[in-house]
């Protein structure tokens, strides 16, 4: 099973088991990890999902779409490794994926 590693705003990490086909918001909900609020459910509408995916994990998740990029254009702290978890879906690669949440505060 795919797993996440969240590593979150106040320096600690939590490393999640993750099924196929579900989104790292989701999995981060689920398990109630602080920093990644999900205040529109996963429909791509707030931003509050806001993590860092380093490029190395890029391959592993489908391209932003246009939608994606223009809420990202807009939050602060963001940078070329700007994702909102709740576009990035687990898929069939078994590599522990490590992401940073971005600090909402």
């Amino acid at each position: 099973m795919p797993t996440v590693t969240y590593h979150l705003p106040d320096g600690s990490s939590s490393r999640v088991e993750v099924n196929r086909g579900q989104s790292i918001m989701s999995a981060s909900v689920d398990n109630n990890l602080p920093g990644i609020v999900a205040e529109c459910g996963g429909s791509c509408a707030c931003a509050t999902c806001h993590v860092y995916l380093s490029a190395e994990y890029g391959g592993s998740f489908a391209e932003p779409t246009e939608e994606e990029l223009e809420l990202i254009e807009y939050l602060e702290g963001a940078t070329g490794e700007s994702r909102l978890s709740c576009q990035l879906v687990v898929g069939d690669d078994d590599r522990e994926i490590h992401v940073r949440v971005a600090d909402s505060r």
